[in-house]
Formats: structure tokens, C-alpha cells, sequence
């Protein structure tokens, strides 16, 4: 793109808008400023025209994102039909599973949801479409990942915060671009508890009917009820199925 054509205020907006989260639901100028890495004069212009625009709040100190910025979401969600058609099968899913199943994307270093049928909740987080996981430590971030040439997934990792969330998560580069391959060559991917004590999951590529990779779909449960090892076993027929009959209607 040539730099005449981008709008770099709109950008630095879209940066503020991003600092907020679900464990930053409010920020005072200087907060946002720190975590966008923009001077103070920008940030406070930038959330000043927000809140007149009616997508944040302000009460003096702190501003606050409004349900207004949904229909940021809802535009992509309208959008695209991705959602929308993988709903019913996930639904079909979660109720043959008798666990909750989830479809996400790639975006950036992250998975972002983008349709979940949820039977019991076995994650201490609330995910939504729309929720954001880091794509190294989540299953479906796994196999998304491996769909991406060697480069390129080793770029998203290299940009990635490798934190251990808990002491089973991988967070070495090396290790973690050796889970991938052996993901490719397997077709699937299991995580044991590595982004919360307690889950497990399995998860699968979507493809179109052109074998273009496009989502993920996956399966959690509790790790109480079901051990890493079994998860392939019980559930990866179940999700092959469901990845076969979405292939004929993804293009």
C-alpha cells in the first residue's frame, strides 16, 4: 500500500480502541497511552472523539468502551456468512459431544471466535463469538497455525507473548514449531491444560470445497472427565464428520 493512502489517524483510533479488554475495561489516558505506546496529546483526542461519537463513556478519570463499538463486530459478523453457516453443525456438535464446541479464525497472533454452542462451562473465562485466545496455546490456534507455511507460522509465533499460563504450556519457539508439524502431519490438534488447568481440547482445520483452510472448529471438556489422551478417541470422529459436511457447503 502506498503511504499516501493510509490514514494514520484512523489507525492510532483503531490502536486505542484495541488497548481496552476484558481485564481493561476502563483506562485513564495515561493507561491507554502506555499500552498503545502513542503520546498522551493523540490518545486524548483519539478517546475524547470516541466518546463524543458515543463509542466510549468518560466520567472525568476513566473511559469506558459503550455497547456502541458492537456494531464494529456485528458489521463482520453481517458480513461474512462463515458464522452463520457453521452454527447448526456446531450445534450438532456440542449435543452429540455433550461438551461445548467452539469455530474460530486467525487474526494476528490470536484465534477470534466466531460461533460457539456452549453445553457446560469448563473454561473460567466467558467466550463469545468475538472472544480473543492466543492462537499458540489454544488448539484451534494450533491448527490454524499449522495450515500456514513454515514462515509464516514461525512469524506469528516470533510476534507472539509466550507466556505460560499454566506449567503444562509450551512457550518455546523450537517446541512449539515441532507441535505444529507433527499437528500437519496428523490432521488435529490436543491441548493438555496449556491454556488453563482443568481444559482440554481437541480441535480440526475447516476446509472449503476447494481444500482452502478458512476456520476451526473444536471440542473442550474438563479434564476431570476426560484425559488429553482420550480426547482423539472420543472425539475426533465427531469433529472429522462435522469438518466433512461443512466442506460441502464452504466455497
Amino acid at each position: 500500500m502506498r503511504e499516501s493512502d493510509f490514514v494514520s489517524g484512523f489507525a492510532r483510533g483503531l490502536r486505542v480502541i484495541e488497548a481496552f479488554g476484558e481485564t481493561r475495561p476502563k483506562l485513564t489516558i495515561a493507561e491507554a497511552a502506555k499500552l498503545t505506546e502513542l503520546d498522551r496529546a493523540t490518545v486524548r483526542r483519539c478517546l475524547l472523539t470516541l466518546a463524543d461519537l458515543g463509542y466510549a463513556d468518560y466520567d472525568g478519570k476513566f473511559f469506558a468502551l459503550t455497547p456502541k463499538v458492537l456494531r464494529l463486530g456485528h458489521a463482520y459478523l453481517s458480513a461474512t456468512p462463515l458464522p452463520l453457516l457453521i452454527q447448526p453443525y456446531l450445534d450438532q456438535l456440542s449435543e452429540k459431544a455433550e461438551q461445548s464446541a467452539s469455530a474460530s479464525v486467525l487474526d494476528g497472533t490470536d484465534v477470534v471466535y466466531i460461533a460457539r454452542a456452549s453445553q457446560k462451562r469448563v473454561m473460567s473465562i466467558n467466550l463469545s463469538p468475538g472472544s480473543r485466545l492466543p492462537a499458540y496455546c489454544a488448539s484451534m490456534g494450533r491448527v490454524l497455525l499449522a495450515s500456514l507455511p513454515e514462515r509464516d507460522a514461525r512469524d506469528v509465533l516470533d510476534r507472539s507473548d509466550l507466556k505460560a499460563n499454566t506449567p503444562l504450556t509450551k512457550t518455546d519457539p523450537d517446541v512449539l514449531m515441532e507441535e505444529l508439524r507433527a499437528v500437519r502431519a496428523s490432521g488435529y490438534a490436543v491441548i493438555d491444560q496449556e491454556l488453563e488447568l482443568g481444559l482440554c481440547s481437541i480441535a480440526v482445520p475447516v476446509e472449503t470445497d476447494r481444500g482452502r483452510v478458512v476456520a476451526a472448529i473444536n471440542i473442550g471438556a474438563p479434564a476431570a472427565h476426560v484425559a488429553a489422551a482420550e480426547m482423539a478417541t472420543r472425539y475426533l470422529p465427531l469433529l472429522m464428520e462435522t469438518r466433512k459436511a461443512l466442506r460441502l457447503v464452504l466455497r
